[in-house]
This record gives C-alpha cells, sequence and structure tokens, in this order.
C-alpha cells in the first residue's frame, strides 16, 4: 500500500503548519491538494489523507484564506474547529484502514485502533462522532466495509466467503446481513447483477 495513504496523525515536524482537510479519501486526492498548495506558494512537505504539512517562504503561518478557497473549488475543506478535525481523523483512519489495510491479519479492533491512534477514550470518541454525524462510528464502518464488499466482488476475482474473510466477517452469512441491510441485496444477487451495477458510490459522498 502506498505509505503516503495512511495517516498516523504524528506531531508536524518542527517549523511547519498543518492542515486537517475535510474528503481527502484516495491517492488522487493526495496528488490535487499536493498541487494546490504548491500552487499557492507554500512549500509542502507531507501529504497524507486528511492531512498537509506545509512552510511559507517567510517562515510565518500561511494566509488560511486562499488556502480555504482554493481546498473548496477542489471539493475539500479546510477543517479548523477542534471537534470537526477530530471527527474527520476518525473518518479517514477508518476509511484508510478498510479500504487500504495493511497486509496481513488485523491485530486490533476497530474501537482499540481509534484509541490507540488519536489517544482519546472511545466513549468520547463515540458520543462525538455520533453528535456531528447523525450516526455511529459503527454504522460509519459497515458502510465502508459493505462498500469495499462491492468494490471486492465487483472484481469478480474472489469468492464471497473470500470477500467475508479479508473484510473480518465472522462468516459469510454475517457479510451478507449487513450488505442487505445497506443495499437490499445478498452480496450473490450483487454479483449477478453484473459490472454494469458495480458502480460504487464515492467515497467522499459516504463521509
Amino acid at each position: 500500500m502506498n505509505s503516503q495513504l495512511r495517516s498516523g496523525f504524528t506531531l508536524p515536524a518542527p517549523g511547519t503548519h498543518r492542515l486537517l482537510i475535510k474528503n481527502m479519501v484516495c491517492p488522487q486526492c493526495i496528488r490535487v491538494v499536493t498541487e494546490d498548495l504548491t500552487a499557492l506558494g507554500l512549500q509542502v512537505h507531507r501529504v497524507v489523507l486528511g492531512e498537509a504539512d506545509v512552510t511559507t517562504a517567510d517562515g510565518q503561518d500561511p494566509d488560511l484564506e486562499p488556502v480555504r478557497t482554493s481546498l473548496e473549488a477542489a471539493g475539500f475543506a479546510l477543517l479548523e474547529d477542534p471537534r470537526a478535525q477530530l471527527v474527520e481523523q476518525i473518518k479517514t483512519l477508518l476509511v484508510t484502514l478498510i479500504h487500504y489495510p495493511e497486509p496481513g491479519p488485523r491485530l486490533l479492533t476497530y474501537s482499540d485502533y481509534l484509541v490507540q491512534h488519536l489517544g482519546r477514550d472511545y466513549h468520547y470518541l463515540s458520543h462525538l462522532f455520533s453528535s456531528e454525524e447523525g450516526l455511529t462510528i459503527e454504522k460509519f464502518i459497515i458502510r465502508q466495509k459493505v462498500e469495499r464488499a462491492k468494490e471486492l466482488i465487483g472484481y469478480g476475482e474472489l469468492s464471497i466467503a473470500q470477500v467475508a474473510g479479508q473484510l473480518g466477517y465472522s462468516s459469510p452469512a454475517h457479510l451478507s446481513r449487513q450488505f442487505g441491510q445497506v443495499t437490499g441485496l445478498t452480496p450473490t444477487e450483487f454479483q449477478r447483477l453484473g459490472p454494469a451495477s458495480h458502480a460504487r458510490r464515492s467515497l467522499d459522498a459516504l463521509l
């Protein structure tokens, strides 16, 4: 997996200014954000999903107004409210974990993964996410897993059981239940519809 995708939410390097950005969900987003920030005259040191570390030529904090305008024109949003920033970090971590997983088995539960990376109590994260987004973290995870299942099924290279195993479901039946709740179809029914019906909803719409 491209290491640029994975944000560890580390501290910014000394002298850099960290921008937290909404709706970054894919490698192309990283490229677009990098190009936009560079075009504004900023020196871009690091860009991953949801984050960009920059400096200015004079060493001052960047003027956020043109940054905000440029990002919004490209379909992103500059996050300045701490609560909104934390919610976006939750989303980015989960999208990365589900859609761009590291090789090998996942050793942590989703809740433990968030706690480890964000250093916050899960009850607080869950309450914040629900109050800001109008749905629970658990439902957000289900939506993302079903969207990833649709993608894997659409490739036609894995069986339903293999898709279920790759996404951490206890059984194909468990995947089928959640898949049906979200799409109204079983994975097998979705597969039979063929490639023309496999268009994924864009990840930014899911976010």
